[in-house]
């Protein structure tokens, strides 16, 4: 079973001895939409995406966020997203975000 909070542990000590101390999150944030592109242009590979979920995790403890903290929120939020609703997906128009019902 893959341990989250262990992976995350890790990747703080690896970004901040190869990055630095600190928010960064204009650089993070810079390098998110860089990474994006990249998803763009090769959708179909598991390692762009995985950049993005790296770089969000980078992103969240550099903002101060605990390493248990996203683990649980992930939980809460699909719960969250599962008891909201939301509009037919076959009348949204490709490629634009398909949002909850406020």
């Amino acid at each position: 079973m893959f341990d989250l909070v262990s992976y995350i542990e890790r990747q703080i000590e690896f970004s901040r001895e190869a990055f630095g101390p600190g928010p960064r999150l204009e650089g993070v944030l810079d390098h998110l939409a860089k990474e994006m592109i990249e998803v763009s242009e090769s959708p179909q590979d598991p390692f762009e995406w995985a950049d993005l979920i790296i770089l969000a995790i980078d992103g969240a403890w550099r903002q101060g966020i605990a390493p248990e903290d996203p683990a649980a929120a992930l939980a809460v939020k699909q719960d969250m997203n599962r008891s909201r609703r939301w509009p037919d997906w076959r009348t949204a128009p490709p490629g634009k975000a398909i949002e909850h019902e406020r």
